[in-house]
């Protein structure tokens, strides 16, 4: 699952396409009969997307992301309220990790001066700048075209980002593709980044999540426990089951399919 050190990928290929595939799962949600979001830009990411020639995963896949459409949804509203709430509490400087197709730049409701950096690989934020080239951001949008295996704090800073202003970051959705070492560089990156006050929201992958024979031939070690480590350099942190934010949100989970993931916020004092 983790991306090897010189791979390269369009928008239709690899996580490419699993960040469409995220974007068609959040399009059905307008379909529902109570809908926990609304955004209207994951379809139009789809249709550019198959215009190019990509294609909806087989059907046996699609069924599957049908069968956690619940999980995705209230994935999505769950790091949506979590900027709402950095907004809220004065954090007006937002950082998406991966950022994917999210158009939350777009879709949320933020304050007025508001920033809003996306750092991903530049052929996915060049895609989402072809595709939304007509629609005007809700809050000031700075797309930071770099890998995250590369030295992104510096592309961040030269893009405009002040550490010494309290930040909102998150990381939704990317863990499974870091090795252990990944993951505790991003967040020791994180931590140096981030002023007193400072919020972040991940989902956390727990152990089973990972194959097995998977993290054998990688020869990993075991990964740090993301809510342990924030403690432990100094974040106050909550955190919440899969399982509880959806009964939370009305959307029961579905058993043997729901990710065993928990949903974890810190503030830095």
């Amino acid at each position: 699952m983790a991306r090897t050190d010189d791979d390269s990928w369009d928008i239709t290929e690899s996580v490419g396409a699993t960040a469409l595939g995220v974007a068609w799962a959040r399009a059905q949600e307008a379909s529902t009969s109570c809908p926990l979001f609304t955004d209207s830009y994951a379809q139009r990411f789809v249709d550019a997307a198959m215009a190019r020639g990509w294609q909806l995963p087989p059907s046996h896949m699609v069924e599957r992301i049908r069968a956690i459409s619940n999980y995705a949804a209230s994935r999505t509203k769950w790091f949506d309220d979590f900027f709402i709430a950095a907004n809220a509490h004065g954090v007006v400087q937002a950082v998406i990790l991966a950022a994917g197709l999210d158009a939350r730049a777009w879709r949320l409701p933020w304050a007025d001066d508001s920033v809003v950096f996306e750092i991903d690989h530049p052929k996915v934020l060049a895609f989402k700048a072809e595709t939304l080239i007509d629609d005007r951001p809700a809050a000031r949008y700075v797309p930071v075209p770099i890998d995250l295996r590369q030295d992104w704090p510096k592309a961040l800073r030269d893009a405009g980002f002040d550490p010494q202003e309290p930040t909102a970051w998150i990381a939704e959705g990317l863990l499974p593709y870091l090795p252990t070492e990944g993951q505790d560089l991003l967040f020791e990156r994180i931590h140096e980044l981030s002023a007193p006050g400072s919020r972040i929201g991940v989902e956390s992958f727990g152990a089973g999540f990972f194959d097995p024979e998977y993290l054998a031939n990688r020869e990993e070690q075991d990964r740090a426990d993301v809510a342990d480590w924030l403690m432990d350099h100094g974040w106050r942190v909550s955190s919440e089951e899969a399982d509880a934010l959806m009964l939370r949100y009305r959307r029961p989970p579905t058993a043997d399919i729901t990710p065993r993931t928990t949903f974890v916020e810190g503030v830095r004092g």
